[in-house]
């Protein structure tokens, strides 16, 4: 089933590239855990062209990830599109190209998903709607394929070790071939549309004559050809021979291959099956380039050389048997400098052809430029004068619009060389700075360090009070590296010693480790890489990642292991200090709330307080329920800002609140009294509140408002309202303000709702929506008790991310005895 499941992945990802009129096409399917999607078949890109990009992280916040994680088709028309949305793809390909990126589905499932690239022109508006349902039908169908495949036992499994599949864009054959079956004894010939192309003859207009054929050739090979082919019957060899056949100029060359097919009977050895071969115009074409005095080369899409011309071998010194099958920054040590693979690279991906200046030691100075389209690059080498301006780079680069490479070298400034392989230090870094806490650092580390290097493990352990204590670990094993807790930073083990010199610390082989670094074994964990942790020069801990058997970790690798091991430093030492103050900060917060409602007869009240979780300010949100002589008092506040400087003022205002209700005041004039004071403390803070007296026994209730959300009432019948209370301004902005108070009906088992405008606001929406929102959960909700109806009403904003907003909800069931 393996080749039923290659041929479907081809043929899905050649019929995307076409349906989007792209250059290049990839699919990636899920791998074995679930932490990535892999590399499983390329259309016009080379999977090592693709390079860093064969094994991606599902949590990338890059197009192809997020189609895959949100089943979304994800449609970027250019690079401004991309830059706007996926700011860490653009840093990675700062490329002219448009994409976009379908998931491969299997009803509910997701298996993977689909992505095509094109040349991103200016005005280019992207793909249409149809070519955008096409896509998605070819990525369903794909999913289905896939889906019956497994069912029927082919059980794929994709990882780091899988090689895609690779696929060379769709192109104009070089060759022309044309097929024949001819009668030697009959002079009848069978031919093709492409043979009689090739004899000049319209296919419609030939007679199936052999001498209609043989009046088409030259004198001198109409009678030779036909004792041959009579020798090759009578022998049964294999006829090869040379034909010239008229053209407009004269003649041109072609190769006639033949043979008798197998079988008895005489009349089956009278046939002479075969096909003729036209390369008389490639012959012309490499006989014209050889001519030249610049250097010529065919590049494939990953950059290996497929044809160069002996100019070329004299410019860049080095012969045609270097130089084939190999790219050139892996031969000329001159050309190793990463800026001449980005070129390549940028001209693949962005279909833009590219010019750049070269200096060839020791002073020699050649202009490479680089003509793309979707089956390789077609590259040009002159000698040039040294540039304008060459600062300290031995490179120039510029990018051009389509069109022919100009003759003269180019003069722009020096660029400095960007390295294919920091991609990963890029993605790394921009992820991080996304990451606020401990625990979203070390996800971020998990997500991208261990697909990225094919690693199934991973464990970091800090510094605290002298000793090594474990913070994250993530793999099969529960107790991976489980005696390093606790461990001082002199005892002689690989995490501590690698962490106390400094110096990373890579095991390949189980015998090194036990041989150099004694420390006691893990099953099934053959190969670990130890990294440092030192943010500012002081050790954070050590980040350590284990491999499933044996694991080569290159030159490069190392490189960029080490460099990332700074950044995951810096990054969890920032982490923490937020952790430390966020506990702070909400630990203070939380002081200032009510630690447990108060048990009222015939009222039943529960309490919620979700805070922000877009920053790590606190609020000043804050509920309460205060027994009164006349009855309880149901406040909820809301001081504006999020700042310990907000919390202090709420845990003022609360405090000033219950001083007032608590003697026995009228509502009205304790948010007067409660006015007055935020006026004479002048914190620069304004506060809305909302103040209920419910007085037990009469089923009435006291209410006043100051510039903040109307309560809901939901009666025993189910249907809910939202309460038109009279209000007065905010707290704070007039001392002498007054503050109405409406007398509100309180049937028996009615439910009594208040909240602040962090559950019910969000941007971009019609503040008077939202409440509308919260009046129908209320109503509709079947919630068991008051505290599972708390939990449903804020069940949104639990799940939302980026809640900008801290919220506070107050719930009061009235049930007099």
């Amino acid at each position: 089933m393996t080749a039923e499941r290659e041929d479907a992945l081809v043929a899905a990802v050649v019929k995307a590239v076409r349906a989007a009129g792209g250059h290049a096409g990839s699919v990636f399917l899920r791998s074995e855990d679930n932490r990535s999607i892999v590399l499983a078949a390329t259309c016009g890109a080379s999977a090592a062209l693709l390079g860093g990009w064969r094994l991606i992280p599902v949590n990338s916040p890059i197009p192809v990830a997020e189609a895959y994680r949100s089943a979304r088709t994800i449609h970027l028309a250019d690079a401004g599109a991309t830059m706007r949305r996926y700011p860490q793809l653009a840093m990675a390909l700062p490329y002219a190209f448009g994409s976009v990126s379908v998931p491969v589905r299997a009803g509910q499932e997701r298996l993977g998903a689909l992505a095509v690239i094109w040349e991103a022109s200016p005005g280019h508006e992207g793909l249409s709607r149809a070519q955008l349902r096409h896509l998605r039908a070819i990525a369903n169908r794909l999913g289905a394929v896939l889906a019956d495949l497994r069912a029927r036992g082919d059980a794929f499994v994709y990882n780091a070790a899988t090689v895609p599949i690779e696929v060379p864009a769709p192109t104009a054959p070089a060759v022309r071939v044309g097929l024949f079956d001819w009668r030697l004894d009959t002079g009848a010939v069978g031919a093709d549309d492409e043979l009689c192309a090739i004899f000049g003859l319209a296919p419609g207009a030939f007679d199936g004559r052999a001498d209609t054929l043989a009046s088409r050739l030259h004198p001198g090979d109409r009678v030779s050809l036909r004792a041959t082919a009579r020798a090759a019957v009578a022998d049964g060899r294999v006829l090869a021979r040379r034909l010239r056949i008229r053209a407009d100029d004269g003649y041109r060359t072609v190769e006639l291959w033949g043979r008798v097919p197998d079988g008895p009977g005489e009349e089956v050895r009278n046939h002479l099956v075969g096909c003729v071969l036209d390369a008389a115009a490639g012959a012309a074409a490499v006989t014209a380039v050889e001519r030249l005095r610049d250097g010529l080369f065919s590049a494939a899409p990953d950059g290996r050389v497929g044809y160069a011309n002996h100019s070329l071998e004299q410019l860049l010194g080095a012969g045609a048997g270097e130089l084939l099958g190999r790219r050139l920054w892996e031969v000329l040590p001159w050309l190793s400098d990463p800026v001449f693979e980005d070129r390549h690279r940028a001209a693949m991906v962005s279909q833009q052809p590219t010019t750049f200046l070269v200096c060839r030691p020791p002073d020699r100075w050649l202009t490479f430029s680089l003509q793309p389209d979707a089956t390789g690059v077609t590259g040009r080498v002159a000698p040039a004068g040294p540039p304008v301006e060459p600062g300290e780079s031995a490179v120039t680069s510029s990018t051009s619009r389509p069109g022919p490479p100009a003759p003269d070298p180019p003069t722009a400034q020096a660029a400095p060389a960007r390295l294919g392989s920091i991609y990963r230090v890029l993605q790394l870094s921009s992820s991080l700075t996304e990451a606020v806490t401990t625990d979203e650092v070390c996800k971020v580390v998990a997500d991208q360090l261990l697909p990225a290097f094919g690693g199934q493990h991973l464990a970091i352990y800090v510094i605290d009070g002298g000793r090594l204590h474990l913070l994250f670990r993530t793999g099969r094993h529960d107790r991976f590296l489980h005696w390093l807790e606790g461990k001082p930073l002199d005892t002689p083990l690989p995490g501590t010693e690698t962490l106390t010199s400094g110096v990373p610390l890579f095991v390949e082989y189980p015998q090194d480790r036990a041989d150099s670094h004694p420390a006691p074994s893990v099953d099934g964990i053959g190969a670990w890489a130890y990294l440092p942790l030192i943010a500012s020069n002081r050790p954070v801990g050590t980040c350590i990642l284990g491999f499933d058997g044996i694991h080569h970790l290159t030159t490069k690798d190392r490189g960029i292991l080490t460099a990332l091991s700074g950044l995951i430093a810096q990054a969890l030492e920032r982490a923490r200090l937020y952790d430390a103050k966020s506990a702070l900060a909400h630990g203070l917060q939380n002081a200032l709330l009510p630690h447990r409602l108060p048990a009222l007869p015939g009222i039943r009240t529960t309490g919620r307080y979700l805070p922000g979780t877009s920053g790590m300010d606190i609020g000043g949100d804050w509920y309460d329920v205060i027994p009164t002589g006349s009855g309880v008092a149901l406040v909820v506040g809301d001081v504006e800002g999020h700042s310990v400087a907000a919390a202090g003022i709420m845990g003022q205002l609360r405090s000033a609140v219950r001083a007032f209700a608590t003697v026995g005041h009228r509502p009205s004039a304790v948010l007067a009294g409660t006015n007055r004071l935020l006026v004479d403390l002048d914190p620069g803070l304004l506060a809305s509140c909302c103040y209920v007296r419910v007085e037990p026994g009469t089923d009435r209730a006291l209410a006043v408002r100051a510039g903040h959300c109307p309560p809901l009432l939901r009666r025993p019948d189910g249907t809910t309202e939202v309460l038109d209370l009279a209000g007065g301004p905010l707290l704070g902005v007039d001392g002498a303000a007054g503050y109405p108070e409406t007398r509100l009906d309180l049937p028996r088992g009615s439910i009594l709702a208040l909240y602040t405008d962090g559950l019910v606001e969000a941007r971009g929406r019609d503040i008077d929506l939202g409440i509308d929102d919260l009046r129908a959960s209320l109503a509709h909700a079947t919630a068991g008790s008051l505290d599972d109806l708390a939990d449903h009403l804020l069940r949104n904003a639990l799940h939302s991310p980026h809640r900008s907003d801290d919220i506070a909800l107050l719930l009061t069931e009235y049930r007099p005895e």
